[in-house]
């Protein structure tokens, strides 16, 4: 058995293993090691086209997670006043848009957004004064709605599970103490449940950062990492890709760490 597993272990990070020690390759040939450097990373770095998708996905990762924190949290918190069959079914909810796989989200929500956009482009054109209306197209906005989604329903299940150990006793015991609902929950309860929405801010930011399915399909005209990526290696695989998957790789890990952390302070104060 341990040898079973050890041998799952090397077929699943080799690759990945691989696809780091070649970022530091001197030659141009992505599969053939000829000496050490450090080259693609400072030409990855370097490259325009590069940055500029890095910064695209930044800003949408960063607000579609703060998005996802916000809603998330107040989704899980008002999930907790509703009664359980009604719970229930809403956890259920929660739980399929996790685990419906990301091509249909994509295709569901490009769908969505087009009826909405034939929908009211027509009525800005009508009612806009002068002779350019705006125009509701694909890109960042349809970005950030998709992965803030996807999002919310993580963020709600990891702060709701952090609630429901609470229990109602402090909430209950500040209300006998005079408190308001907005002071208890700016002193009892965010407090408690902070790491859980650090954490699942995190979590989300990752998500969307590496998502290249879901922003295939609703990106219109910007390119995210991912997809630069993607175009980039239908030209062949060079040591600047792997440079590039081993930042995005690392940059992903520490996040991941970073909710882990959180989440094992979580349990530490239970």
């Amino acid at each position: 058995m341990r040898a079973f597993i050890s041998a799952v272990y090397v077929f699943l990070y080799a690759p990945i293993a691989l696809v780091v020690l070649f970022s530091f390759n001197a030659g141009r040939n992505a599969s053939e090691f000829t000496g050490f450097s450090t080259m693609w990373y400072g030409k990855a770095l370097g490259n325009t086209f590069l940055v500029a998708a890095l910064q695209n996905s930044l800003i949408i990762a960063l607000t579609s997670a703060t998005l996802a924190a916000i809603f998330g949290t107040m989704a899980a918190i008002g999930m907790e006043r509703l009664g359980t069959r009604t719970r229930a079914v809403l956890d259920g909810l929660f739980a399929a848009a996790i685990v419906v796989p990301g091509v249909v989200i994509g295709i569901a929500t490009l769908v969505a957004l087009v009826e909405v956009f034939s929908f009211l482009n027509p009525l800005l054109n009508a009612i806009w004064p002068g002779a350019n209306p705006p125009q509701l197209g694909l890109g960042y906005g349809s970005i950030v709605a998709a992965h803030g989604l996807f999002s919310m329903a993580l963020v709600t299940m990891i702060v709701k599970a952090r609630i429901a150990s609470l229990g109602r006793d402090i909430v209950e015991a500040s209300s006998d103490l005079y408190a308001t609902p907005l002071t208890t929950f700016r002193l009892v309860v965010l407090p408690q449940i902070l790491p859980s929405v650090l954490a699942g801010f995190l979590l989300s930011f990752t998500f969307s950062f590496d998502d290249f399915i879901i922003a295939f399909f609703v990106a219109g005209s910007k390119t995210t990492l991912p997809i630069y990526v993607f175009a980039s290696i239908r030209r062949g695989v060079t040591p600047e890709i792997n440079a590039i998957a081993t930042l995005v790789l690392v940059a992903s890990l520490m996040m991941i760490l970073i909710a882990r952390i959180l989440m094992r302070e979580k349990k530490t104060t239970n």
